[in-house]
């Protein structure tokens, strides 16, 4: 593929309902922030965009726990997440909000432009309604025991204890998390945007791009395998964009109380950030050929959550309105976690941006994430590795190389750049890789292998510490003064290159050496492909040398570390008292216990439920039939495991439909430590077997 006129780059808009931690940082933040930063030192025209995502039941959630409204929480964090990002060095270009007036006229207008169509599908249904609050619950508002697991506080949309992905109207006794009401069931009407009709189109679009990430192809696929579903997106909300009642769809329609669903105006939110930039420029029409050119390469940078929402539901949205390019590549992370186990915010167990930036100072963690990326699997983050890699790869060996440089030369040349002479085969080896490290780092960011184009940077310094140490300028100054001054001008020579090259990774200490060099400008303007081994002019007087990187004792990591260790406690804490906090079952006679018929039966088939985590469907033999059971065992066991077992199950139980299948029995197992354990029979026992 030619090389684009521009680039269009997104980070995911995080939710303004609370601060960000390492987690958010790991996933869309850092790893745009390097692919933008590059690029702009590659002279490429680039928009870098982002901006707070501020509707949707999230912002709802947190407003009613705090008692305030949602531009109360909004107005709060937004500021808050803009600073954090802020002191971290993200350089985009525009960081917008989505309660803005720009984003709610893009959003409308962008819904106008599909009604106009004729593409949205109208439904009326019945969805659950909280008759205290007045209000129809949307997922998040509706709590209830999961049926896969029996866990009590399940959400509406997917139960965290066993991690099933549900639907409202899945939970057993379900309850309002607004008013803790019973909700009933009232008829509402909502649009739906009919993915199954852009199936095909994505399907070739996606073939297309066979170099986008495994991880990320294999969920696109087996949302396809399961066949694409029209899905809504209004609701009956308070608090969003307000769904315009001027269309060909909704004209005439009640449309008072309905906004868009979160999920089709956040993706928007990248539309109207870009907007927002070109008005604040002077160019209001600036945006367009970012968004409409096709010679203009579009990437979204998210974590593996949102990966259904921009590579199916958005660019389903613009192929269907026409007027846009589709991504060029959207490179998913997977998940961060922390000291190992996951980030949790409603427990507090977390390191929150806002707090590290207080203490440490914002490069460091930028070499530490961007070293662990989770950029195929999930990577976990940990105050020793933190220490570790600051210690002694950023100090040691980068700070070290660039310190030992400018003390010789402000010692022995009076802080100017000395002349080469005649030079050697390691001279020589080193100014090749000066020239071809821009090149492999670049070639690694282009692919978005960010570790390993971290690496590749670092790569540099390691071998120019090398350098110093095996010419012994030290030595040299003394017997072969001509070849000192050769060792001390080709490092000056490499730590102008590291100056650029650890930019888009460490642009606070890429601007500390700069001024260190004593150069005009910053380095985001020298340029990528100018670095030739002979940057620096002879006779250059350098600025005064600093420390770029001190040591982090013991001391420190070990406050950090116990912090989490507390926090770690009484989440374990509070998990053991609820499990022993919980009520015995009551008593029953032995009548009612024979009411319960099991049997043995034997597995003969067992298979994942597309789009549930955590189901199987198996097949089982009870001797004088075969039935079908939905079963949440897949988070326990594989399929192939369960086959053939000889297992108990409730012959009685009533036929229940479970994410649209029906399941005719239950098996039994036990809990161990989050995991199911199934009950089997000992020995060679038949199918249907009555258990006494």
């Amino acid at each position: 593929m030619s090389e684009p006129k521009r680039y269009t780059i997104t980070s995911a808009l995080p939710y303004a309902n609370g601060p960000l931690h390492l987690g958010h940082l790991a996933g869309a933040y850092l790893p745009g922030d390097i692919y933008a930063r590059y690029c702009r030192l590659k002279g490429r025209d680039t928009l870098y965009v982002c901006g707070s995502d501020e509707h949707g039941v999230a912002i709802l959630i947190r407003a009613l726990k705090d008692g305030v409204t949602p531009r109360d929480i909004v107005d709060r964090y937004h500021p808050l997440i803009e600073e954090s990002f802020r002191k971290l060095g993200m350089s985009f270009d525009y960081y917008g909000r989505t309660s803005s007036d720009v984003h709610k006229n893009t959003s409308q207008d962008f819904f106008r432009t599909i009604a106009g169509k004729h593409f949205f599908e109208e439904k009326t249904e019945e969805q659950l309604f909280d008759p205290e609050a007045g209000i129809f619950l949307a997922d998040r508002f509706v709590m209830g025991t999961c049926p896969i697991c029996g866990y009590e506080d399940a959400y509406g949309d997917q139960c965290e204890k066993c991690g099933s992905s549900l639907s409202p109207r899945d939970l057993k006794n379900p309850r309002s998390a607004i008013s803790n009401a019973i909700p009933i069931l009232k008829e509402t009407t909502h649009w739906y945007f009919p993915l199954d009709k852009v199936q095909k189109d994505l399907e070739e679009w996606i073939a297309s791009h066979p170099e986008w990430r495994t991880h990320v192809l294999g969920q696109i696929n087996s949302w396809f395998n399961a066949g694409l579903r029209a899905r809504s997106i209004t609701r009956d909300l308070p608090w969003g964009v307000p769904v315009p009642g001027d269309t060909p769809q909704t004209e005439g329609k009640e449309v008072d109380g309905k906004v868009l669903y979160v999920w089709f105006d956040a993706p928007i939110g990248y539309i109207s950030a870009s907007k927002e930039w070109a008005i604040a420029k002077g160019d209001p029409d600036a945006w367009e050929p970012y968004w409409k050119d096709e010679e203009s390469r579009l990437v979204h940078f998210i974590g593996k959550d949102n990966i259904v929402f921009h590579c199916l539901i958005f660019p389903g949205m613009l192929m269907t309105h026409g007027e846009f390019v589709l991504p060029y590549n959207v490179p998913a992370n997977e998940f961060l976690n922390l000291e190992g186990n996951k980030f949790s915010t409603s427990r507090n167990y977390a390191v929150w941006l806002h707090d590290y930036l207080e203490r440490f100072d914002p490069d460091p963690l930028r070499y530490t994430l961007t070293s662990n990326m989770p950029e195929t699997r999930d990577a976990d983050f940990s105050w020793s590795d933190f220490q570790a890699r600051h210690n002694n790869e950023l100090a040691d060996i980068l700070g070290n190389f660039v310190n030992r440089t400018f003390t010789f030369v402000h010692k022995y040349y009076e802080g100017k750049v000395p002349p080469a002479g005649p030079t050697d085969a390691l001279d020589r080896e080193l100014v090749d890789l000066i020239r071809a490290t821009g090149e492999r780092v670049g070639e690694a960011v282009d692919a978005f292998q960010f570790k390993e184009s971290q690496k590749r940077f670092l790569e540099l310094a390691r071998f120019a510490n090398k350098y110093f140490n095996d010419k012994e300028p030290w030595k040299s100054r003394k017997d072969n003064p001509e070849g000192c001054a050769t060792t001390l001008h080709f490092c000056l020579q490499t730590i102008y290159a590291l100056a650029i090259y650890m930019n888009p990774f460490l642009p606070f200490s890429s601007a500390k050496v700069w001024e260190m060099l004593n150069l005009k400008g910053k380095p985001e303007g020298a340029g990528w492909d100018g670095i030739t081994g002979a940057n620096l002019a002879v006779g250059h007087q350098l600025g005064e040398a600093e420390i770029l990187f001190r040591k982090i004792e013991d001391e420190v990591i070990q406050v950090e570390s116990e912090n989490l260790a507390k926090i770690q406690a009484g989440m374990a804490a509070a998990k053991a008292e609820k499990e022993n906090a919980e009520p015995p079952l009551p008593q029953i006679s032995f009548e009612d216990f024979k009411k319960a018929d099991l049997r043995t039966a034997v597995v003969i088939a067992a298979e994942r439920i597309p789009k549930a985590k955590k189901l199987f469907l198996l097949k089982v033999d009870l001797g004088a039939e075969q039935r079908q059971i939905v079963s949440g065992l897949a988070g326990s066991y594989e399929p192939e495991d369960l086959v053939g077992k000889t297992v108990v199950v409730v012959a009685n139980l009533k036929p229940a439909v479970i994410r649209g299948v029906e399941s005719r029995g239950m098996l039994l197992a036990v809990e161990d430590n989050g995991r199911l354990i199934i009950v089997t029979a000992d020995g060679d026992v038949a199918p249907g077997r009555p258990v006494a």
